[in-house]
């Protein structure tokens, strides 16, 4: 298990530029909290990686992400990391049991929503979020519509962690792969 092999398998289900933008968020902010937690960095941040890999092929609860989990298990991804990624799908009934899988379910869909945020700024960029802005989207429920902001809570809590340092470190994982996710900014002026 490597990240070239989980590239591969990646690019091989996913097409859409977005969906790899997501999936290299979440792949940094797993590789942050991994760090921060003294854990193995590659294995947390493949986790990450993979966690919608099969999504574009199989989009509905029924097969998502059930498929996936399959198709890993065949390609020889350890239990725990498929367990994770199950369990970031509240539906599945899978228990987020490991720091791994709190930790992969916190940060999945702040990552896409903070990265909605930066894509709001006037520079695009990554680098002029501030947890403070983070937070005021939160409350404008029109935004990023699609995010499911109650999740984003239960992640937080089950982390057991300060949200406003959550979103400072999952900002913080995204600043370092900002041009990878197309969050580095335009010019201004």
């Amino acid at each position: 298990m490597n990240r070239e092999k989980a590239w591969e398998l990646l690019t091989r289900y996913t097409k859409s530029e977005s969906l790899i933008h997501h999936a290299l968020a979440v792949e940094a902010g797993m590789r942050h909290y991994a760090r921060h937690f003294g854990k193995d960095e590659e294995y947390w941040g493949i986790t990450g990686l993979l966690h919608d890999f099969e999504y574009e092929a199989y989009p509905d609860e029924r097969n998502h992400p059930y498929r996936g989990s399959e198709i890993l298990k065949k390609e020889g991804f350890p239990e725990e990391m498929r367990r994770a990624i199950m369990g970031h799908a509240s539906y599945t009934g899978v228990p987020r049991d490991t720091l791994l899988a709190k930790t992969l379910f916190a940060v999945d869909e702040l990552a896409g929503f903070i990265m909605a945020v930066a894509l709001v700024r006037p520079s695009r960029s990554i680098h002029d979020v501030k947890p403070k802005s983070v937070k005021k989207k939160f409350k404008t429920h029109a935004f990023a519509a699609k995010v499911n902001r109650e999740e984003i809570a239960q992640g937080i809590a089950e982390l057991g962690v300060d949200e406003t340092e959550h979103i400072q470190r999952v900002i913080d994982a995204l600043r370092m792969v900002a041009a990878d996710i197309g969050l580095e900014g335009e010019p201004q002026g």
